[in-house]
């Protein structure tokens, strides 16, 4: 734990860079190691089967692991230059990169087919994908300026940007789709 986590103070002191890496393999507990691991298995397999039906088997496996793994690591990016000089402070969990794997799948699949919605925790009612990361965005964001809890939420935030960014640069054409799909929905509700 000590030697893998995301400690900026450190990292800073020594050179230490691979803990942007490292600590994304590490978790407070098997709640948050599962969370996680939920997450990411029920939006991956979309945005896999998209890269690799756009790229092929081999180069869409490995464009989903610069997905995976850069969300991982340039998530933690803006917490490093953040507590860099803040020797409490220190980081685990792959959240980023799960974040940027959930947004590829919101930007990807905007709508939910039937438009009933999808249910996701802890939201009790269904809810349309694009909905759910505009809300989570912002939640991110608010509560990453509030710093009232220990939970990394710039990770989410950042690593949910590094997903929209990655996949728009890879398939440029699921911008001008992501909005077609939200307003021929917005516009059939009302």
């Amino acid at each position: 734990m000590n030697a893998w986590i995301l400690e900026p103070a450190l990292m800073a002191r020594r050179g230490q860079w691979y803990r942007f890496l490292t600590s994304g393999f590490l978790h407070a507990d098997w709640g948050h190691l599962l969370f996680n691991m939920f997450a990411f298995y029920s939006f991956s397999n979309v945005v896999l089967g998209a890269l690799a039906g756009n790229f092929g088997q081999l180069p869409g496996l490995g464009w989903f692991m610069l997905l995976y793994l850069g969300g991982i690591i340039l998530s933690d990016v803006p917490t490093y230059y953040r507590h860099r000089r803040d020797a409490n402070y220190r980081s685990l969990g792959a959240s980023g990169g799960v974040s940027a794997v959930v947004f590829a799948s919101i930007l990807l699949f905007p709508v939910a087919p039937g438009g009933g919605g999808i249910i996701i925790f802890p939201i009790p009612f269904p809810i349309q994908p694009f909905l759910f990361g505009f809300l989570y965005l912002f939640y991110s964001w608010y509560q990453g300026r509030r710093r009232g809890d220990n939970i990394n939420h710039d990770a989410h935030f950042y690593g949910a940007l590094f997903g929209v960014v990655l996949i728009v640069a890879l398939l440029p054409a699921t911008a001008p789709q992501f909005f077609m799909q939200v307003q021929q929905f917005v516009y059939s509700k009302f």
